[in-house]
């Protein structure tokens, strides 16, 4: 058992009351998983404020307090450690319980708005094929090695993200591909870590209820590259517009991969339909199994970082030649009757442009694009109308309808999702709350080869509706309707 002194190495005190000699076993931020010799940290949330349980904490074995502020009565007993930033510090003392665990890996961090989870699970997958053991922390799951772990963020707070990683190091894995979100950066669920080196993807409206304007949600993004150790990394999308100012600070070798300029890892398309894409990457001409124009980018970014990684270009190329996406990312179903059923996780306005442009361009004829689509609850509320005007733009007809809407009524976010629609797109869709009969309404209005996204949900398998997550399968629904209607 580690001693406090030990893991508050790099932590910035402000004031000590007590002994940081206490012996300490684990560190919680919840109290309600405080126990004999636990640390608590008293972390400021958005729903909660741990400073209002550091009494229960002591009372169910917290030897040490990691607080903001003092309590106004201190007991003789306990220690108690006064910071500036506990999310900070929490990031600190996991990194130093777990014995640096980031440090024995070769941990790559993938950001952006749209592709991370793509990029990261195709990532685990080459280098899975191509021998290594490794770790994936994602949106979809986490991996260690061929070990599943259901994810309930896209990246874990401080203390279980060490503790994974230690897992991962104890079952052998040598290189680990993590999404690293926002919210994880500005929380500094990171802070401490060693990354190998970072991808950037892309930058588009997204978590503006959180971050509150677009630039901070750009600086953000962009420290995460500003942090990035010397002898790291950093791979970036030239096509984007911010592709460079994310590099412009960082300390890491500088990379870029496009397809529409010269760039050190360059991508040609030269064929997309839904049997993949047939692209050349710096004039090695390969077929993928994976489609789009957006995945065109997610495999150039996956290509350049395994390059980074020291894997040779041929052995990558043929590896990535094999290799599917990640669950709910533009999966789809065919039906008997040649309807073909796509399910994805776009649930912001670039992403589900993206995807219906790519639907657009795999088109042969006249085939019908019907779209369901709704937005979530609790989150960014400008994005809901741009969702359903881009809908309506791209697709032939639209079903607006409910995604998780979490404590708010599925009726007002539909009003405002139909806030401002042009009067072209007001003549396509039609509003239908409950997401399962939205569906169902989408496949009855389909004929012969007409394309039908459900979109905003990917690989989740429930709905949020105040607070309790009913099982729902976006893929699941598509299946059994389309056996039920006959189609």
């Amino acid at each position: 058992m580690k001693k406090l002194q030990d893991i508050l190495y790099k932590v910035h005190l402000r004031e000590v009351h007590g002994s940081t000699a206490v012996p300490v076993s684990n560190i919680q931020t919840d109290s309600r998983g405080v126990e004999s010799n636990s640390v608590f940290v008293a972390i400021r949330g958005e729903l909660a404020d741990g400073h209002q349980f550091i009494d229960q904490a002591i009372q169910k074995g917290a030897v040490a307090i990691i607080c903001e502020a003092l309590p106004q009565k201190l007991q003789e007993d306990i220690t108690y450690i006064l910071v500036s930033n506990t999310h900070e510090a929490v990031a600190n003392m996991a990194d130093q319980l777990y014995d640096h665990p980031s440090g024995k890996l070769k941990l790559v961090g993938v950001t952006g708005t749209n592709g991370k989870t793509t990029i990261a699970t195709v990532l685990f997958k080459l280098f899975t094929q191509l021998g290594h053991t490794c770790g994936l922390i994602s949106t979809v799951q986490n991996q260690v090695g061929q070990k599943v772990i259901p994810a309930t963020h896209t990246t874990p707070d401080a203390v279980r993200l060490n503790a994974l990683l230690r897992d991962m190091i104890d079952a052998g894995c040598t290189y680990v591909f993590m999404e690293v979100s926002s919210h994880a950066i500005h929380q500094h669920r990171v802070t401490g870590l060693q990354f190998a080196g970072g991808v950037f993807s892309n930058i588009t409206h997204d978590h503006l209820d959180y971050h509150k304007t677009f630039d901070e949600y750009i600086r953000v993004k962009k420290s995460f590259f500003d942090q990035l150790p010397a002898g790291s990394f950093a791979v970036s999308n030239l096509d984007d517009r911010r592709g460079e100012i994310m590099l412009q600070n960082t300390g890491a070798r500088k990379y870029y991969y496009s397809l529409k300029t010269l760039a050190d890892f360059k991508g040609k398309i030269l064929d997309n339909s839904l049997t993949g894409l047939q692209m050349t990457i710096n004039d090695r001409e390969v077929h993928f199994r994976l489609i789009g124009e957006f995945n065109a980018y997610n495999l150039l970014a996956v290509y350049g970082a395994a390059i980074c990684l020291g894997e040779s270009p041929e052995q990558t190329l043929t590896a990535l030649s094999m290799l599917t996406g990640a669950e709910g990312r533009f999966d789809y179903i065919i039906s008997s009757q040649l309807i073909i059923g796509i399910i994805d996780y776009a649930h912001t306005p670039d992403a589900l442009e993206n995807v219906l442009t790519t639907i657009r361009k795999l088109r042969k004829g006249h085939e019908q694009i019907i779209t369901v689509v709704g937005c979530g609850g609790d989150r960014d509320k400008t994005k809901r109308p741009i969702m359903a005007q881009t809908a309506c733009d791209l697709s032939d007809r639209v079903i607006l309808t409910s995604d998780n809407p979490r404590t708010e009524d599925a009726g007002a976010i539909l009003e405002d999702m139909q806030k401002g629609l042009s009067s072209s797109a007001r003549r396509k869709y039609v509003t239908e709350p409950d997401r399962r009969a939205a569906i169902q309404k989408a496949i009855e209005l389909a004929k012969s080869e007409d394309i039908i996204l459900v979109a905003g949900k990917g690989h989740e398998k429930y709905q949020d509706i105040n607070g309790i997550k009913y099982p729902f399968d976006d893929k699941e629904i598509v299946r059994e309707l389309f056996k039920e209607l006959g189609k």
